[in-house]
């Protein structure tokens, strides 16, 4: 079974990912900050059954940014990054270069539709 795990610090989104990923089949994790995010991936491996094979990250989190993540993540485990879904609610179309949300290759700006959430996981977990 496939595992997700969501770092949002809205409940609303949290429960509502939760529930879409649930009823897609998948196990879910949740962190309610970057910190704690930070602590599921590292407590994590790519070898056995604690992959988490996809992350779905806000941009804006208490603790410990996506941002921040993302350059922790960059250097301790970059194949964990490629499997990253950030989430924004900032206009994806005028980021600023060089930042995650301009150059990574799966982000989703507020308020996204399901089916474009889909798309990117996919894109991460082939569907067999």
């Amino acid at each position: 079974m496939p595992r997700v795990l969501i770092i949002d610090d809205e409940p609303g989104i949290l429960f509502a990912l939760q529930r879409w990923f649930t009823r897609q089949g998948w196990t879910v994790l949740e962190a309610g900050d970057g910190n704690d995010g930070l602590t599921h991936l590292r407590a994590s491996s790519d070898d056995d059954d604690t992959r988490i094979d996809v992350v779905i990250c806000d941009m804006h989190l208490p603790k410990l940014s996506g941002e921040a993540l993302h350059t922790l993540l960059c250097h301790e485990r970059p194949a964990v990054v490629e499997r990253m879904i950030f989430l924004t609610g900032d206009a994806v179309a005028s980021a600023p270069i060089g930042s995650v949300i301009a150059s990574h290759a799966h982000v989703l700006q507020k308020p996204f539709e399901l089916g474009a959430l889909r798309t990117l996981v996919h894109r991460i977990v082939p569907v067999n």
